[in-house]
């Protein structure tokens, strides 16, 4: 058994397990989440049936993208981005709602989140366009690419997911500056996000909403979430009344508190009832509730572990595409984890990230199990190049002739 999975199951083992106990939680905490969606299901086990059989697929996922070359994927990625730019314009005119927002395409009845692909080819083509740069004129030459796809695709997905689009330009722009962009243009940039956001913050709150266009809708959302956040911080008497606007924060707050440090046990949980988004949003708020701050800090620790050990892969990568291209796919895992936890604890305004591979959701699933697969492929990639070097010298040691003592005598 041992051989067999060290004979298909190839790459970082640390990595393996990360993604084995990350799919372990989320079939536990996703059966006692779901209770809201087992109730219009008139069944408990459609939910997570449905869970499970995603959660396979994406494991088949792992397991066939690790075996492929990366330098196949860097050529895929290109058409990716193309098809997410189409999917992304199509979403805009004839997505389908759910929640307020129009995120998603339905084919064959399977929702598809476009934004999800745009992530993964975006990080992978930064990664590709950034190896490419051997001096100050072609860095030029591809920041300026770099920068004309983020301006093409995040405001395609900031039109109904300001944090995705937010959280996308962050991952870029960190592995601009790992990649050794010239701080120079990396500070332009960054000045010039900040009052852009200032600029369409103090206009949104100008202008009133019947008079922008209905594209627009979301950044009165946005802007409202902020907004409710903010005056929450300023007004502590406001944490503890609970309205329509905020009941998934405050239950997500009940949850945290009713976990203590060992939780109430699996299956246990009270507030599941309450959030509206207990199996989504806000099932890392579930998690504390049924394995109290024992079983929180586990579920950091696991997307902790994946970032160091995708840095110490970077380290050992000769080469800088593979470097950069496991750190962009594990930050933008670990960030969006982050994300997601910070909302569930009321350390930030609500987002409407998923927390990856735990959290209901098709797309973010698949699309996550695809950084796992990729990463895990580099890591197998690397091995067997090593092996192969280590084998080569081996050999060129064994040929080379062997002098007696006695013929130096």
């Amino acid at each position: 058994m041992k051989e067999l999975l060290k004979k298909y199951l190839r790459g970082d083992t640390t990595l393996w397990l990360v993604f084995l106990f990350l799919c372990i939680i989320s079939v536990i905490e996703m059966y006692s989440a779901s209770s809201t969606l087992a109730y219009k299901a008139a069944s408990t086990t459609v939910p997570i049936l449905r869970h499970i059989g995603f959660l396979f697929g994406g494991a088949l996922l792992v397991f066939f993208v690790h075996m492929i070359p990366y330098k196949y994927i860097r050529l895929l990625a290109y058409l990716g981005v193309i098809l997410s730019i189409v999917l992304l314009i199509f979403v805009l005119l004839k997505g389908k709602s759910e929640n307020d927002a129009t995120r998603w395409i339905e084919i064959f009845g399977i929702q598809f989140q476009p934004s999800e692909l745009a992530k993964l080819c975006v990080i992978i083509v930064t990664a590709d366009l950034i190896s490419r740069i051997k001096d100050k004129t072609t860095e030029k030459k591809y920041f300026l690419n770099i920068l004309l796809m983020l301006a093409i695709i995040c405001p395609l997905i900031l039109f109904e997911n300001f944090s995705t689009a937010l959280l996308l330009f962050a991952v870029v722009f960190i592995m601009m500056f790992i990649g050794q962009i010239s701080l120079k243009r990396l500070g332009i940039l960054l000045g010039s996000l900040f009052v852009i956001l200032v600029l369409a913050y103090f206009t949104i709150k100008i202008v009133p909403e019947t008079s922008m266009p209905k594209v627009f809708d979301r950044a009165y959302t946005w802007k409202a979430r902020i907004d409710r956040y903010v005056s929450e911080k300023d007004k502590e008497t406001e944490k503890y009344v609970i309205t329509d606007e905020n009941r998934q924060v405050q239950h997500g707050r009940i949850a945290i508190a009713r976990g203590g440090v060992a939780g109430v046990f699996p299956g246990n949980s009270v507030e599941r009832d309450y959030l509206p988004q207990a199996y989504s949003d806000f099932i890392y708020a579930i998690i504390v509730e049924e394995m109290g701050l024992i079983g929180g800090i586990g579920v950091i620790l696991l997307y902790l572990i994946l970032l160091f050990r995708a840095g110490m892969i970077a380290l050992k990568s000769p080469t800088v595409f593979p470097a950069l291209l496991v750190m962009g796919l594990s930050l933008m895992i670990v960030l969006q984890a982050f994300v997601s936890m910070a909302v569930a604890t009321s350390l930030g305004p609500v987002t409407g990230q998923p927390l990856p591979l735990i959290s209901r959701g098709g797309t973010s699933i698949l699309i996550t199990c695809i950084y796992f697969g990729i990463i895990l492929g580099v890591t197998r990639q690397l091995k067997e190049e090593k092996n192969v070097s280590n084998s080569d010298a081996e050999n060129e040691s064994e040929d080379l002739p062997v002098v007696k003592l006695e013929e130096l005598n």
